[in-house]
């Protein structure tokens, strides 16, 4: 799919709607006490604050005309009491918007990183992992403050307007109208310019998530850049993204700026036009105190009209973030619990397929009516040339994906009508990406199985024949593992792994080609471990060395998404079809290889 590229730009699914606000003020209600009292304060300020500029009036017209020096003292401090009074307020209030602030941050993240854990792998597969990430981190990021701060902002501002338009009337009605007439003008240009700056946004958002995803691949694949000289070329298309994004963001911000400088023109025409139709305009002209109160309170009034316009900004920026927010946390779960799902009982491990077809995408089918039966305690092996379909018969065990020909039963329940917690507890998987997650080694081990004892972790290494390396190693189990399992061999990693889906004691086992990064000589050793894992267990290995699965109750061979032969080793073997070529070939060449080595 073209989004599934970093050089190509998302489009949003679905275009933002008001009941994504709805779902913005969930977040904030949550906090709407703290809030509250934060407007309380701030209001309190604001009004204190604005009786300034009519002290100062009674100061020029009456207290310096009158020589009144003890009323004049009284004014001061009066007017240090309200500048007092208004900063300290403020402190108090930035300090409980911060933690409304980074409380939202925490909440909506971890609802985002919730949700993320029961997409499917079908969202993932489609999307590079670094425009996933971008919105986890940087985009929450960015609408915390908006949805705080800005909220707050937005309203203490409309507040600060209405008194200062009620005590420049008081003042001045005259001059009171000139102030505000200018409103207007500023209102049908922030309306005519919003579709235009949320386009330029976006456009934002796209590129910085193109440049993530990027560097996001670079890092991952940074052994190969090396091994293939690509670090020319590479920085080469880092440029092209970084120009595109620069470019991108210039424009955003030309946009943006137009509101500021719109507002702040406007602003500026009205301030001088106060002074000049309170000096030449009225007959007689005003007093001098009443002009500076005006100019005051003139300034003091379109301050809160820039500060909205900057809120506004911010706004329309944090929208563009909340279109992808939301967008990843409208996605559909599809791989959840139907309403009535009940609870897998501990089970005998019977697995049966019945006319099982399924695709990936709709109109190309990966298994056309596959059928088969289990018994509880079976192995059964999958074998057949790649893209046949093989991982794809044992995600649908596990339920990765969802079923809608045909059917899954385990022990005659359908997995699609019962829990999934229920059914992948009672399962082992090992896939083909031995991943190790960053943390000690027997974190890694007992990850499937939390409550699994220091013995019992060492006993499940000592199965697979772990132990020895680990214990070879700076702090044995309790070396810290790098991300990714940087510092292990492969081969390490799968033993890891191994010994992971070992420790979760299943009744149906899934091993993915699990021995495909172990050496011959470690295979063997591993093989004991597999065999006893394997016993008494239903199991389903899919393996690409023929010689490890010669013992398995049954070997599916699987082509075209069919099961085109099945048996015991040795029947498929004096069968001379499918398998016996496949085999054979392989025996060859292992033939020829060790003939080499000799």
């Amino acid at each position: 799919m073209a989004r599934n590229r970093y050089d190509v730009d998302e489009e949003l699914e679905t275009p933002f709607n008001m009941a994504n606000l709805k779902n913005v003020f969930v977040y904030v209600g949550r906090y709407k006490w703290k809030m509250i009292f934060s407007l309380l304060l701030s209001a309190v300020g604001s009004i204190v604050g604005l009786t300034g500029p009519m002290l100062v009036q009674r100061a020029m017209d009456v207290a310096i005309p009158q020589k009144n020096v003890q009323l004049l003292i009284q004014l001061s401090c009066l007017l240090a009491g309200t500048i007092l009074i208004n900063i300290g307020f403020n402190a108090i209030r930035t300090i409980l918007v911060a933690q409304v602030g980074q409380n939202i941050v925490h909440d909506i993240r971890k609802d985002l990183f919730d949700h993320l854990q029961v997409l499917p792998f079908s969202y993932y597969d489609n999307r590079p992992h670094g425009k996933i990430l971008v919105r986890v981190v940087h985009y929450v990021n960015s609408v915390s403050n908006a949805l705080s701060n800005g909220i707050l902002n937005f309203i203490i501002e409309i507040i600060n307007i209405i008194f200062i338009i009620f005590f420049m009337f008081q003042v001045s009605p005259p001059l009171a109208a000139i102030t505000v007439a200018g409103l207007p003008v500023v209102i049908v240009f922030i309306l005519l310019i919003k579709p235009k700056q949320r386009r330029a946004w976006q456009s934002v958002n796209n590129k910085n998530s193109n440049v993530n995803a990027f560097v996001q691949e670079s890092i991952e694949g940074a052994r190969v850049i090396e091994s293939f000289d690509r670090e020319e070329e590479n920085d080469k298309i880092l440029d092209r993204l970084l120009d595109k994004r620069k470019k991108s963001w210039m424009g955003a911000i030309y946009v943006s700026n137009t509101v500021w400088f719109t507002t702040e023109t406007v602003s500026q025409i009205v301030f001088s036009l106060v002074y000049i139709a309170g000096a030449y305009w009225f007959n007689p002209m005003v007093s001098f105190g009443v002009l500076l109160a005006m100019g005051t309170y003139a300034s003091r009034f379109w301050q809160p009209i820039v500060n909205l316009a900057n809120i506004y900004n911010d706004f329309i920026n944090a929208v563009s973030y909340l279109e992808r927010i939301f967008e990843t946390m409208n996605e559909p779960a599809i791989i959840e619990d139907k309403p009535d799902a009940e609870k897998l009982p501990p089970i005998q491990g019977s697995v049966e397929f019945k006319d099982v077809s399924f695709g990936y995408e709709p109109g190309q089918m990966i298994l056309k009516h596959v059928s088969f039966a289990a018994k509880p305690g079976e192995s059964i092996a999958i074998v057949g040339p790649t893209g046949a379909g093989k991982t794809t018969i044992v995600n649908l065990i596990s339920r990765f994906y969802n079923i809608e020909n045909g059917a899954v039963c385990i022990d005659g329940h359908s997995v699609m009508d019962v829990t999934i917690h229920s059914l992948r507890s009672q399962m082992g998987i090992m896939l083909q990406d031995s991943f190790v997650f960053s943390g000690t080694i027997a974190d890694n081990i007992r990850y499937g199985r939390l409550d699994a004892t220091d013995e019992e972790v060492e006993q499940a290494a000592k199965m697979l024949h772990a132990d020895e390396f680990i214990r070879n190693l700076p702090d044995g189990y309790n070396t810290i593992v790098k991300e990714r399992g940087g510092g292990l061999s492969q081969g390490q990693k799968q033993l890891l792994a191994f010994a992971r889906t070992l420790l979760s004691d299943p009744r149906i086992l899934v091993l993915d080609e699990a021995t495909s990064s172990i050496d011959t000589s470690t295979e063997q050793l591993v093989q004991q471990g597999i065999n006893l894992l394997l016993k008494d267990r239903t199991s389903f290995i899919i393996a690409h060395r023929l010689s490890t699965i010669r013992d398995c109750s049954r070997i599916m061979y699987v082509a075209d998404g069919q099961i085109l032969e099945s048996g015991t080793h040795d029947e498929l073997m004096e069968k001379q079809g499918l398998y016996y070529h496949l085999y054979m070939s392989q025996y060859r060449r292992e033939a020829v290889t060790k003939q080499a080595e000799v």
